[in-house]
């Protein structure tokens, strides 16, 4: 089962490999061998004889895509440079998967499935903003990645990013469309012998009662002045945003990048501040709005059809210790009732959490991994861990603050363990939401099986001789 159930496919093993791969011409007829020979240099001896040197060899042609020996090389380097584990990974499997992903851009370049430029250069200016952020230099990164110059470190990126993408969209495709029964769920169950069964970690259900505490009418119209403030300077001034910003901005995620952030409508922002975003026009500054996070003001930066590079500043009104104080004594009079049996735990949570997300499920905690109640407790946020684990059966936590880790104000909240599942096998019935993912990964992971066994079939694919001894976990010799 465990072997069954490790869906490759579904991860991006090598998306940040930094490996050119160069699309064969639509008229290429020759052997991978030919083809290596013919990029081979010669090289005049003492004796006035010529000798062929190997600089490089196609490993296998893939549609329109050359593997270079030196790309399933680089593969491991890279691998190996970004931390991961390589004690299990062979020159053979590396190459499969290589192969796997330049069928899958193939494929998706036959059926139109279309990754666009704007999109693909867009992807490669993040990357290389989030290098120089955390190198130093642009300077130190060609030097790091042994680049002669910016353009061509942005050439070889588009062309990864390109097939990375549309590989991508192709596996998307494919799965796009499957779904799973109740039925189909059941079967899958019932042929797991009862020896076999996946064993499920212990886990918890986890409720809240929150309570924000909101800053005071003359604190917001100080913030606001402040942003019209900066938005005048940078209107009238010619002042940067992008240091205004370093300045001023209350964000974690962008205030060292000079606010900077690259959206579409679907990147899962903050709705409000999308729909202001995308009202604006190129070089523009909004007004100040409020979000759950604080007050902004965007700068648009550039406009990419669908896609803005924009640049925003985030204040946050103060919350004063008063209306801190008086939110966590709203909560202790509330965990004392609870606990007198004036009303229940889920009952308050309705009646008194500022949490809308939570409050009207009895303040249920959902899990971010499957949106399930439970958190298995080996995979718990560590926070989160911390908060509950010595509290027993019945037992409600203390008023505990917590600031936002995505850059919210701060608030206070009681905890209370709902649900507790000791270490167990899999049960068709309790852990059905599980079970029923387990059998839609399958599902999907045969439907890729299937595609990869037709589209081998169908495409060329040459795989040289060095290489055709490996045992692939598909068919790419063809025998």
């Amino acid at each position: 089962m465990k072997n069954k159930i490790t869906f490759t496919f579904l991860a991006s093993l090598l998306c940040g490999t930094l490996i050119a791969q160069d699309p064969v011409q639509e008229n290429t007829k020759d052997s991978s061998e030919n083809i290596a020979e013919a990029n081979t240099p010669m090289k005049k001896d003492s004796t006035n004889n010529f000798k062929k040197i190997k600089l490089d060899g196609i490993a296998a042609v893939v549609g329109d895509y050359v593997i270079l020996d030196s790309d399933i090389e680089k593969t491991l380097i890279d691998l190996k440079s970004q931390g991961a584990s390589t004690e299990d990974v062979t020159h053979c499997s590396l190459l499969g998967k290589l192969m796997e992903d330049r069928l899958y851009a193939h494929q998706a370049v036959q059926d139109s499935i279309l990754v666009s430029d704007d999109e693909v250069n867009a992807t490669g200016d993040r990357q290389l903003q989030s290098l120089v952020q955390q190198i130093g230099s642009m300077d130190k990164v060609l030097k790091y990645y042994k680049k002669q110059d910016e353009q061509s470190f942005r050439e070889e990126l588009y062309k990864i990013n390109k097939l990375r993408m549309l590989s991508e969209k192709m596996q998307q495709d494919i799965i796009s469309e499957i779904e799973i029964t109740p039925e189909e769920v059941r079967q899958f169950y019932n042929k797991i012998p009862e020896d076999e069964r996946p064993v499920f970690g212990a886990e918890l259900e986890i409720a809240q009662i929150v309570k924000s505490p909101e800053p005071s009418e003359q604190e917001k119209q100080k913030v606001i002045d402040k942003l019209n403030e900066i938005k005048a300077d940078v209107e009238d001034n010619d002042a940067s945003f992008s240091v205004k910003a370093i300045l001023y901005s209350q964000d974690p995620g962008s205030k060292s990048k000079g606010g900077f952030y690259s959206i579409t409508k679907d990147t899962g922002f903050d709705k409000t501040f999308k729909d202001v975003a995308f009202s604006l026009r190129e070089g523009e500054v909004s007004e100040p709005f409020e979000t759950i996070f604080g007050y902004h003001i965007i700068y648009i930066e550039k406009i990419r059809g669908q896609e803005l590079d924009l640049r925003h500043i985030l204040v946050q009104p103060e919350i004063s210790q008063d209306a801190l104080d008086e939110a966590k004594a709203e909560l202790d009079s509330i965990r004392k009732k609870v606990i007198d049996g004036e009303f229940t735990f889920a009952e308050a949570a309705l009646n008194f959490s500022d949490e809308k997300e939570t409050k009207f499920d009895g303040g249920l905690l959902r899990n971010p991994q499957d949106f399930s109640s439970r958190f298995e407790l080996t995979k718990m946020d560590p926070a989160l861990y911390n908060q509950v684990r010595d509290l027993k059966d019945d037992q409600i936590s203390y008023p505990i603050l917590e600031e936002d880790p995505r850059g919210g104000p701060p608030k206070y909240k009681i905890l209370k363990v709902t649900n507790r599942y000791d270490e167990h096998v899999a049960d068709f019935a309790k852990d059905y939401t599980k079970i029923q993912q387990l059998a839609l990964t399958e599902k999907q992971y045969n439907a890729i099986k299937e595609w990869m066994d037709d589209h081998i079939e169908d495409t060329y694919i040459s795989v040289s001789d060095d290489n055709r001894d490996c045992s692939f976990a598909n068919n790419w010799v063809k025998k």
